[in-house]
């Protein structure tokens, strides 16, 4: 046997299976660490990210096939399943909502926003649904104000910087920390007006994820890896210089965006990336009441997540250790 053919023998690494996935309003920090720290490829994974202006775009990316899974608001899996069995998934949790209601300079309550135009990345979704309640129990209705579409948080905050006109929208952190150090006020929070509100997680095809449930799970399981680095107290440094080039923040941004990941009672990120059932019932709270889905009724949690591929994935994990 020649030296080529012997070596043409020789054991191959297998091909990294490619993922597209399709974020909004960042690439997520686990997802990050997970690239850079290759917790990805040692699933067997190379995942392509793709971070886009609009929940609008990452729903008709997400819908038409152009991504395999989405990272944002889970919301919008919401939003994008029609009657009868829901045609999108939600897998992975992740993140609360850390969201404020912050105003232009001069603006001192809720009541101040009669009669202003606030803007919002899509009316009937997510983060404006939660404006618009927040409105509600100060006592404001859909015509008492104006909603405009502006995209994401950070596009959203560069309009209010840009035109003082717009006279409030949601925003949450490291964007919500700039915009208070900057001068603009919060009329309050998200957590202490309405509880609990699963905010950002990963949702895909239903389809899809029933004939590529391995890939999922790996997934999840590099995410639930990267998130379990990015709290872990011995990495603070790098976590910072992390937001720092991820955000182009400032290092006291930084640092104070990296005291809300590592707080002890951390309200931002669900341990291990878990979908958190009470937070999610207020997503489809929110929606069954103002936008009246479901004849205002809400359905159960497990209509909209799937928690077999998460399960699946920290068995994966602990089999690993």
């Amino acid at each position: 046997m020649s030296l080529i053919a012997g070596t043409a023998l020789i054991a191959q690494p297998p091909a990294l299976k490619p993922l597209r996935l399709i974020c909004i309003p960042s690439l997520p920090l686990p997802v990050a660490v997970a690239q850079s720290h290759g917790f990805f490829v040692r699933q067997g994974l190379d995942v392509h990210a793709n971070v886009v202006h609009s929940s609008a775009v990452l729903r008709e990316s997400l819908a038409g096939g152009k991504a395999d899974i989405a990272f944002a608001a889970v919301d919008n899996a919401v939003a994008m399943n029609g009657p009868g069995k829901p045609g999108v998934v939600i897998v992975l949790g992740g993140e609360r909502s850390l969201n404020e209601l912050i105003a232009q300079p001069g603006i001192h309550s809720i009541s101040d926003l009669r009669g202003k135009t606030l803007i919002v990345d899509a009316p009937t979704t997510a983060f404006a649904l939660q404006m618009i309640e927040m409105l509600r129990k100060a006592g404001l209705h859909k015509n008492d104000y104006t909603l405009k579409v502006a995209g994401t948080t950070p596009f959203r905050l560069k309009a209010m910087e840009a035109t003082k006109s717009y006279a409030a929208t949601m925003l949450g952190p490291p964007w919500s920390i700039e915009a208070r150090r900057a001068g603009f006020v919060s009329l309050g929070s998200t957590s202490k007006r309405m509880g609990p509100y699963q905010a950002l997680g990963s949702f895909t095809r239903r389809a899809w994820a029933e004939q590529n449930a391995d890939t999922i799970e790996r997934y999840i399981a590099a995410y639930v890896e990267a998130q379990r680095w990015l709290l872990d107290p011995a990495h603070e440094a790098q976590v910072v210089r992390l937001l720092v080039e991820h955000f182009h923040l400032t290092t006291t941004v930084a640092n104070e965006t990296y005291a809300l990941l590592s707080a002890p009672n951390n309200e931002w990120y669900e341990k291990d990336a878990r979908c958190d059932p009470e937070g999610f019932k207020t997503v489809l709270r929110l929606r069954a009441e103002i936008e009246g889905q479901w004849g205002g009724v809400p359905p159960a949690v497990d209509t909209y997540y799937d928690a077999t591929y998460y399960d699946r994935a920290l068995q994966m994990l602990k089999k690993a250790k």
